[in-house]
């Protein structure tokens, strides 16, 4: 990448690598710099120090990662249609390998814990949203929401540390497509009634249906 042709979100995107690579740490602007090409000082016509590069990379995969989807996810008129797509989307692609468990670890910088903190919350509020639509009543959705979100950071934290033991777990494994749709139908699929007659605790009853995984694109996978 020639001098001159660095645009924020390159050093952003550098940084959101750098985390993932290795932590706070690794988000050095020398380092930074050499991988994209340029000299130091083309880091200073974009930010005014690390601190506020690292600031913006957070925002960036806030933006991207979150509030984005959402939005995407909540265009769509079926409540079935809503809930495949966001796991499909959450699970079926990673813009940078790793990201998400690492920034997990590195909680422990104000920054990251301020950010990780405001898309937990945000996340966790919009799958309980995806399981009302279902038919659940609050505390259900809740539950759901849950149960779904901690299945992600460990579907994503197999995938980054576990290749060879769950190779499932990676995208392009013959397996991966398989286990992906039974993770998504453990989810989607209403629990069976405890004991006698009517519905599980905090569940309405919805519907079941077959959880199909896509890919990004929507077709099947």
């Amino acid at each position: 990448m020639g001098k001159g042709k660095v645009s924020r979100d390159d050093w952003t995107m550098a940084a959101l690598r750098a985390l993932a690579r290795g932590g706070v740490a690794a988000v050095a602007v020398d380092r930074l710099a050499r991988e994209l090409g340029v000299t130091r000082g083309s880091f200073y016509w974009h930010f005014a120090d690390r601190e506020a590069l690292l600031v913006a990379a957070l925002e960036t995969w806030e933006l991207r990662a979150t509030t984005e989807v959402v939005a995407a996810v909540r265009a769509l008129d079926d409540a079935w249609a809503r809930a495949r797509a966001l796991f499909a989307e959450a699970l079926g692609s990673e813009e940078i390998a790793g990201l998400e468990p690492a920034l997990a670890t590195q909680t422990s910088h104000p920054a990251i814990a301020k950010v990780v903190a405001r898309v937990t919350e945000a996340r966790l509020a919009f799958l309980a949203e995806v399981f009302t639509d279902l038919g659940f009543d609050p505390q259900g959705a809740r539950h759901r929401a849950l149960a779904a979100y901690a299945a992600y950071l460990g579907w994503l934290e197999l995938r980054r540390t576990a290749a060879t033991l769950a190779p499932e777990t990676q995208l392009h494994d013959p397996g991966c497509s398989a286990a992906l749709d039974h993770l998504v139908a453990m989810i989607l699929t209403p629990a069976e009634p405890p004991t006698l007659g009517g519905p599980a605790d905090g569940q309405r009853a919805p519907e079941a249906r077959s959880a199909t995984w896509t890919t990004r694109s929507g077709s099947p996978a």
